[in-house]
C-alpha cells in the first residue's frame, strides 16, 4: 500500500510500448527521355525534382526527421532520398541497398531488421508495387502510393530484429505530392 492507496503490480498490457516509426517514400517521378537507358538508371524528370524537395520540407514542418534513410540503388531513388534529406536538413548518411530495388515486402521486413535498435525513426525509399503492398501488408489499408508519396506508420516494436511479415502498424498519415502544392503551383 502507497499513501493508503492499493498499488498492484503493473501487467503487460499496462507497461509502456516503445513504438518505432517507419517512413515509406516512393521515389519521385522519373524520366523516360531516354530510352536507352536500364530502368535502375532512370534519373529523375522535372516534376521528380521539383516534388522530392517538397517532401522533404514537409519531414522538418512535421518534425518527422528520420535517424536513417535507407534507399534503392535506383539512380531516381537516390536522387530522391538526397533531394529530400537536403531539404529536411538530415544531416547524416544515406545508406544506399539494391535490395530495395524491385523490392517486395519480405525483402523490406529483411532491411529493417538489420537495422541498429538505436534507429527509432527510419525512411526508406523504394518502388512499385513493392513499397506499396509492404504499405498494406503493414498497417491492412490499401493506399495509392504515387510517386514521392510519403507514409508514417507507427509499429510496435522496441527492436527492428522484432518486425515480421505478420506485425501490424498503423498508418498515421499518407502524402501526395498533389496535397503539397499551393496555389497555383505546378
Amino acid at each position: 500500500m502507497v499513501n493508503g492507496d492499493w498499488q498492484l503490480p503493473l501487467t503487460i498490457y499496462q507497461l509502456p510500448l516503445i513504438m518505432k516509426t517507419l517512413l515509406l517514400l516512393r521515389h519521385a517521378k522519373s524520366s523516360w527521355d531516354e530510352p536507352q537507358l536500364a530502368d535502375h538508371e532512370r534519373p529523375l524528370n522535372e516534376r521528380g525534382r521539383r516534388d522530392a524537395p517538397r517532401i522533404g520540407q514537409l519531414l522538418r514542418q512535421e518534425q518527422l526527421l528520420p535517424d536513417r534513410i535507407v534507399t534503392s540503388t535506383a539512380v531516381r531513388a537516390m536522387k530522391t532520398a538526397e533531394a529530400v534529406a537536403d531539404a529536411s536538413g538530415y544531416g547524416e548518411t544515406i545508406t544506399a541497398t539494391r535490395a530495395l530495388y524491385q523490392a517486395d515486402p519480405p525483402a523490406f521486413v529483411a532491411v529493417l531488421r538489420a537495422l541498429p535498435d538505436s534507429c527509432q525513426s527510419v525512411m526508406l525509399v523504394g518502388h512499385n508495387p513493392g513499397i506499396s503492398e509492404f504499405l498494406e501488408e503493414l498497417t491492412g489499408e490499401s493506399e495509392p502510393m504515387p510517386t514521392a508519396a510519403l507514409a508514417h506508420v507507427s509499429l510496435p516494436l522496441d527492436k527492428w530484429a522484432d518486425l515480421k511479415q505478420r506485425t501490424k502498424g498503423k498508418l498515421v498519415a499518407l502524402w501526395r505530392p498533389r496535397d503539397l502544392r499551393g496555389p497555383g503551383s505546378p
